[in-house]
């Protein structure tokens, strides 16, 4: 297990004492295998919500899944359809409510009262997931918090000040050089024109003076055909 890592990490439980239990364990389990962990604590669901409005960049969520007014499974549904692939821990005092969990994609149950141990096994197993998911980076972007997953990301286009992320849903105008960003890709991004990044894995089509991505035509620099060409076959 390497360290140096850097979590995000909420509990979201009603019961003081039992949050902050959790929180020493997380801080310990941090400190034992190097990692930065950012763990923030909420009350409710809704105050949760509250927050991930503006920052939907959680790795680990802890849900208590009895909490009045929206339970921890309720809060679970809300985050999945954000297509988050956080991964989702839940507490509770009562072992039936576990199959009500496989359609959230649960990592764990942990029935009250909770070992030490067992919640850094299961640290530790969310961070095994963690370290196979896709690539991914944080952005900013109108007052939000994302998480993007490469494999979504077509191609990026430079203007003035600012860059477009256009992925397979949507556009995000972030402000940054594209120089900057494109040192946050991995290589599967290709750079075809001081103005463009493009993805190597999603361009369909190359001529001598563009590439094609999806239905879009993004202009090729001179001198860049045979270039381009190699780092297509190497990356496909």
């Amino acid at each position: 297990m390497g360290g140096d890592m850097k979590y995000q990490i909420a509990i979201c439980d009603d019961e003081q004492s039992q949050t902050e239990y959790i929180f020493s364990v997380l801080s310990a389990w941090g400190r034992q295998n190097r990692h930065t962990c950012d763990i923030r604590a909420f009350c409710s669901a809704e105050a949760f919500l509250f927050d991930y409005a503006e920052n939907k960049a959680y790795d680990i969520l802890l849900l208590d899944v009895e909490m009045k007014d929206m339970s921890g499974i309720e809060l679970a549904k809300r985050i999945r359809s954000d297509n988050s692939r956080a991964e989702i821990i839940f507490i509770t005092a009562h072992f039936e409510f576990a199959g009500e969990g496989y359609e959230v994609d649960a990592l764990h149950y942990l029935v009250k009262p909770i070992s030490e141990d067992k919640l850094m096994q299961v640290l530790n197993k969310a961070v095994q997931k963690l370290s196979v998911e896709p690539p991914s980076l944080i952005i900013n972007c109108g007052g939000e918090t994302l998480r993007l997953y490469e494999s979504d990301i077509l191609y990026v286009e430079s203007f003035l000040h600012y860059i477009v992320i256009q992925t397979t849903d949507k556009a995000y105008k972030i402000k940054e050089n594209l120089s900057t960003f494109g040192q946050k890709l991995s290589d599967d991004f290709y750079r075809t024109h001081r103005s463009y990044l493009v993805s190597l894995k999603h361009i369909t089509g190359i001529s001598r003076t563009s590439v094609t991505v999806g239905r879009t035509e993004l202009p090729l620099a001179r001198g860049k055909y045979d270039d381009i060409h190699r780092a297509f076959i190497e990356h496909n």
